[in-house]
């Protein structure tokens, strides 16, 4: 995918704009009548999501921060690659509690590329300047303005420096600690409890020697799960068999392994041992036990850090 060029801006630049949230986000918490603007900025930085009415039901799903237009003095900003129906704009403005929907409408404004090509909405922006342009424009005081994006990568930051307003999220420099060869890492430093494994990991050489030093060091192991760092909806995941193989440090335990990567099997349908491969040298990934029994308990916790450093 050819990417447009990135302006290559000072960390001191960004990390001027993020400061602005902290009195934004005090006037934001009071409920008080302080005019805003809000950017919004769906981009999607997923392979697997592709182009045309999937990409666009994706950018579509922050439409519930229209119900910030309940404040009087907010304006929203909402880029979509292509337009979007104005039945459903007209849905989500009837939602309002107390507010005439086409008076919300007046401070609502739907830039678009219109360009549902199969790249992340960033992009699009990114390459058009005089779009980025009609978008400042838009934003009557930067002082009082805030980009929203689905994930946040450098693109996103660009885009924010770009338009000289904050970004709601984390800078992308912590991106490194999100992916699994990261947990890993974070889970090691904290000494919390993980499976035996190995990370950062890019190439087949590699995975057979982690997974040898994993035999020798647990020889009752059965399962390995293979993981990229990056991967949705089980895109990234592989389970490696490995019962019955010669024992660790035997002389043949390598080409057997070589030949259990092989055969793995990948959750995911249509992927190929080839084109993982070639993921797991672009993006790296860890291989780990797969941890067996009778009963398993997958608690998920949602959490956020406010600009103001509170957790939520």
């Amino acid at each position: 995918m050819l990417e447009p060029k990135i302006v290559t801006q000072s960390q001191d630049q960004f990390d001027h704009l993020q400061k602005k949230l902290v009195p934004l986000w005090k006037s934001i918490e009071r409920f008080n009548q302080d005019p805003q603007t809000i950017v919004v900025v769906p981009s999607i930085s997923i392979e697997a999501i592709g182009a045309g009415a999937v990409m666009q039901a994706y950018e579509e799903r922050f439409l519930f921060l229209l119900l910030l237009l309940r404040q009087p003095s907010a304006r929203l900003i909402y880029v979509t690659s292509r337009a979007i129906l104005p039945s459903i704009i007209d849905y989500y403005l009837a939602l309002l509690p107390g507010i005439i929907p086409s008076h919300a409408r007046r401070r609502l404004f739907l830039p678009s590329p219109l360009d549902g090509s199969a790249r992340p909405l960033s992009d699009k922006l990114l390459e058009r300047p005089r779009l980025i342009e009609q978008i400042r424009s838009l934003i009557i005081d930067p002082d009082r303005a805030h980009l929203v994006p689905f994930n946040t990568t450098r693109r996103e930051k660009e885009l924010a420096l770009r338009l000289g307003i904050p970004m709601y999220g984390a800078d992308p420099k912590f991106f490194p600690l999100g992916t699994k060869s990261g947990c890993r890492k974070l889970f090691q430093d904290e000494d919390v409890a993980h499976p035996l494994g190995q990370e950062n990991l890019g190439s087949e050489d590699t995975l057979i020697e982690a997974i040898m030093e994993m035999r020798a060091s647990k020889p009752s192991i059965k399962q390995v799960l293979v993981k990229l760092n990056e991967g949705v909806s089980g895109e990234g995941n592989a389970l490696v068999d490995l019962a019955n193989l010669p024992a660790p440090g035997d002389s043949k335990e390598r080409s057997a392994l070589k030949d259990r990567l092989r055969s793995m099997q990948f959750e995911l349908k249509g992927i190929t041992y080839d084109s993982y491969m070639e993921k797991l040298k672009e993006r790296k990934g860890i291989v780990e036990e797969r941890i067996a029994g009778e009963e398993f308990r997958s608690p998920s916790v949602q959490l956020r850090v406010t600009p103001l450093g509170a957790v939520e």
